[in-house]
């Protein structure tokens, strides 16, 4: 399924496309606001886990350095380091923003991850 969704938002468009890009997740999506690009996949369980009383949502925010066409530290050191404080609070915003929109009942797995392929700075 691939759909297309456009909106003016503050001047600048902003496009929402729902493709099949990470064939293994469950839905995948690009969202591209001016020359900030966005990709979003999420997994969902096949079954519910058993012997839990809360919906088990987890969400990373993950920020790429060459997203902002800068990769840190020598020239032999090219792997991405561990999460800043503000990834992780970008991660827990998202969680309290979208965790009301699930069933309150649904005690299947829940993976979203967000991650920032391209960022304009503005």
């Amino acid at each position: 399924m691939n759909e297309t969704f456009k909106l003016e938002l503050g001047g600048r468009e902003l496009k929402i496309e729902i493709k099949n890009l990470a064939e293994m997740a469950t839905g995948s999506c690009l969202v591209q606001y001016g020359d900030t690009l966005v990709l979003s996949t999420v997994v969902i369980s096949d079954q519910e886990r058993e012997g839990i009383d809360f919906f088990p949502l987890t969400v990373d925010y993950e920020e790429r350095y060459y997203a902002a066409g800068k990769i840190l530290g020598s020239r032999y050191i090219r792997r991405e380091s561990r999460p800043s404080d503000e990834a992780i609070l970008t991660s827990r915003l998202i969680d309290r923003a979208i965790r009301p929109l699930f069933p309150k009942d649904l005690k299947r797995e829940v993976q979203i991850v967000i991650t920032c392929l391209s960022w304009d700075r503005e």
